[in-house]
């Protein structure tokens, strides 16, 4: 198993398409993910604006994905945000989820915010890594 960092400096990498990861990304978020048209364009913000997308491959498959976007400021809101991490459905209970994670806040340059159903059950590997919940989130939806 490797893992592979790919961000705006090396821009998209020609093993693994962004429709390739975002596909793995909707199949293996489950219910707690978003729709693929979404995630493309969660994916393009890394190229656009900043971020990065961790991938973990065996025998040249996606078996595990982060992607984080840089907001592009400091002190006030962390400096980036973890929008999804997904691992292969075979590979999950064995670690999978802890060494990605932190492949992609080892690559992170500052603070990473996440948001996080109550009821979901990566919520304790993001608390063991270092997570805290400070704040209650409320949108306004329009």
């Amino acid at each position: 198993m490797e893992f592979k960092i790919i961000n705006k400096s090396t821009k998209e990498d020609e093993s693994f398409s962004n429709d390739a990861i975002a596909s793995f990304l909707e199949l293996h978020l489950g219910r707690y993910g978003d729709k693929k048209a979404d995630i493309l364009k969660c994916i393009a913000y890394v190229f656009d604006k900043g971020g990065a997308i961790t991938l973990a491959i065996d025998n040249q498959q996606i078996i595990g994905a982060v992607v984080i976007n840089e907001t592009g400021m400091k002190d006030y809101i962390p400096e980036n945000i973890l929008v999804y991490i997904a691992v292969h459905e075979n590979q999950r209970g064995k670690g999978m989820g802890s060494k990605l994670m932190e492949k992609a806040i080892e690559n992170a340059k500052g603070s990473i915010a996440l948001h996080v159903e109550p009821d979901n059950p990566a919520k304790k590997l993001y608390e063991r890594l270092g997570f805290t919940n400070k704040y209650l989130e409320m949108r306004l939806k329009r």
